[in-house]
């Protein structure tokens, strides 16, 4: 658990950049120490990166007690399909409490049509997006072998789109999750390889090849791995 605690900084900056967020390291530091307070400071009630630095912060959190109760035993597939929605409700919470966001965002999973830019797959209907995730958690639970269980947990959320927004973070914390069930350690995906990333989920959403997602998901966990010895 050290290792996952001691990668966080790294890791959040790299995946909220990936989405478009402008956080700094000292951001990131000042939400982790505590020095964030959006009751007294305006700027961090209104503020989109740093409400999506301390939503992040939360949601790592709850990440990591499922995680701690994989690592303790519990079946990774159960626990994920128990606690993912926690972790939502973690990741846009400090949206909500500032008023940007309605409550009922974190009801459930999108109702809505959507979109990807710069994408030819377009994810199901919402009408079937509950389905998709049962059958996405079925999946989880039987598959053994917790690497596949890691590359295909994370493009499946991609490919549903359960949710209005944090589609992308969900999808790396869910890989993360699964790699710890092996003994793996936590994989970040950098923000300077996000072409190669989106390339390689477009390849298996579209042409049905998980092989380029793979293989770069397997080089960003040896990278991990260099890093851990």
């Amino acid at each position: 658990m050290k290792s996952v605690e001691d990668i966080y900084k790294n890791d959040a900056y790299h995946s909220l950049s990936i989405e478009g967020y402008s956080v700094t390291p000292e951001l990131i530091d000042r939400v982790r120490a505590g020095r964030w307070d959006p009751d007294v400071d305006q700027q961090d009630r209104q503020n989109r990166d740093a409400l999506a630095a301390r939503g992040y912060w939360q949601a790592f959190q709850s990440v990591k007690e499922s995680v701690a109760e994989i690592l303790r035993g519990a079946p990774a597939g159960a626990v994920i399909r128990k606690q993912h929605r926690d972790w939502y409700r973690e990741l846009f919470g400090p949206s909500v409490a500032a008023g940007i966001l309605k409550p009922s965002a974190l009801a459930g999973h999108r109702n809505h049509p959507v979109y990807l830019r710069g994408s030819w797959h377009v994810p199901p209907r919402s009408e079937a997006v509950s389905d998709g995730m049962e059958t996405l958690f079925d999946l989880l639970e039987k598959e053994s072998e917790p690497a596949v269980r890691a590359v295909l947990g994370h493009w499946l959320i991609g490919y549903v789109h359960p949710y209005p927004d944090g589609n992308g973070r969900m999808a790396r914390f869910l890989m993360n999750a699964m790699f710890a069930s092996g003994g793996f350690p936590w994989a970040v995906v950098r923000v300077e390889d996000r072409s190669t990333y989106l390339a390689g989920l477009e390849q298996a959403s579209i042409h049905m090849n998980v092989k380029p997602f793979a293989e770069f998901i397997a080089e960003r966990t040896s990278w991990s791995m260099s890093k851990a010895l």
